[in-house]
């Protein structure tokens, strides 16, 4: 199927500037396109996936895609969707965010690969070192004023108000589309229908600078729609915050369980947006959440497939143990990496390399709210110490309690978990 279809099928195209201009484009030519990231923190988040997943499809189907870090336009901010200023990070910290992007971009679109690799540049290479005549010569002079407050990006945070430097960014991200033009023969750029404004842009600039030339100017913009999930909630974001790609600020484990906790209703949608799977595949996980939802098959099935495309294969099995742990309550056989991932939640309790009597413990960590209730909790059975049920109101917790030394579980009733930390 041309990559086209096959994105308008799986619901990501939004937008395109010239649709059977653009199918007969890339089915003629190996094609160049980008897509922009602007480093406005030191990880992507799972709201860039689907553009990084777009370039991989792009790159499956023969052509040549570009992944563009923002070490330029992070400097001045992007005001598509916001309805207020961005604070300005330093050219330091911009530089520091701009490096880890790239290499996560890096890693997650394989650019090693030897078929085909993704490039990941940064436009600081041409915005670093351009001046303001040069900017206002060169570009500025394609851009009317009554042009760019037309563009919905400005046009929205007129009345609150918009700084220069804000409104100055649809120019510079215009300038990446020309550079990349004149440099890469890029001819396509993707991203999200907030940036529909700032593609045409683009293409307006690459247009009016070979005005005089003879040759018809062909180049495209597509975007894909923003995600909405089917509660109203916004996709990306828990209870803990943002679901981040870089595994130290959300570990594998929590990453999986995002995507197990996902909603029936918005699990074969994720699974056509997100994955690679064929049409039978998908056909067949559809019927299992219309036929037995109870199972998750889907929601499992998305849970491997995206924390492999983040992580790797040992991530997705190190989840799996986890999850599968806390299920059955065989806690002994995790490591203290997994229980760092697993219990990153759960209530803690930092205390000293010493041996301690159960019951002290229970009230000193706030397990139980009393030594009385402390002893009525043990002897009823409703203490358990890594995941083994302990009614011995004298039992000393030791070293043998401690899994490599670093962690004892606790667990009062059913449910309640409880970490112990040592110093």
């Amino acid at each position: 199927m041309e990559i086209l279809q096959d994105l308008e099928k799986r619901g990501l195209v939004s937008q395109v500037t010239d649709y059977e201009g653009l199918a007969k484009h890339l089915a003629e030519k190996e094609v160049t396109l980008y897509c922009g990231f602007d480093p406005t923190a030191d990880s992507l988040h799972i709201g860039h996936l689907v553009p990084l997943t777009m370039l991989k499809r792009f790159q499956k189907a023969g052509h040549k895609p570009i992944a563009l870090v923002g070490g330029g336009t992070g400097m001045i901010g992007d005001p598509s969707g916001r309805s207020t200023e961005r604070s300005l990070n330093t050219e330091d910290v911009v530089k520091e965010y701009s490096e880890k992007l790239k290499e996560q971009i890096s890693r997650i679109l394989e650019v090693d690969k030897d078929e085909n690799p993704v490039v990941v540049r940064s436009n600081y290479e041409w915005l670093g070192s351009m001046t303001v005549i040069d900017f206002l010569r060169d570009a500025g002079k394609h851009f009317s004023i009554n042009y760019m407050l037309a563009k919905e990006s400005v046009s929205a945070r007129i009345e609150q108000g918009i700084s220069f430097t804000e409104f100055s960014y649809m120019i510079l991200q215009s300038l990446d589309f020309q550079k990349l033009f004149e440099l890469e023969n890029c001819t396509l750029q993707i991203g999200g229908s907030d940036q529909w404004g700032n593609i045409t842009a683009g293409m307006e600039l690459i247009r009016r600078g070979r005005e005089n030339e003879e040759e018809e100017i062909k180049v495209f913009g597509l975007t894909v729609p923003l995600i909405t999930k089917a509660d109203g909630t916004k996709f990306g974001k828990s209870a803990g915050g943002a679901i981040w790609l870089d595994a130290a600020k959300t570990s594998p484990y929590e990453f999986y369980q995002f995507w197990i906790n996902t909603d029936d209703r918005d699990v074969m949608k994720f699974l056509n947006y997100f994955t690679f799977l064929s049409d039978e595949e998908l056909a067949a996980l559809e019927a299992e959440v219309q036929n037995h939802p109870e199972k998750r098959v889907a929601q499992k099935r998305l849970a491997e497939e995206m924390t492999r495309a983040v992580h790797s294969q040992a991530a997705v099995e190190q989840a799996q143990k986890i999850t599968e742990s806390l299920f059955s309550g065989d806690l002994k056989s995790l490591s203290a990496d997994e229980i760092d991932q697993g219990f990153k939640d759960v209530p803690s309790f930092q205390m000293d390399q010493e041996d301690v009597g159960l019951v002290d413990l229970l009230v000193n960590a706030n397990i139980s709210s009393s030594k009385r209730q402390a002893r009525e909790d043990v002897t009823n059975g409703a203490i358990y110490i890594n995941g083994e049920r302990q009614q011995e109101l004298d039992y000393i917790l030791s070293e043998e309690d401690r899994i490599e030394g670093k962690f004892t579980i606790i667990r009062r009733g059913k449910k309640k978990y409880f970490l112990i930390r040592y110093a």
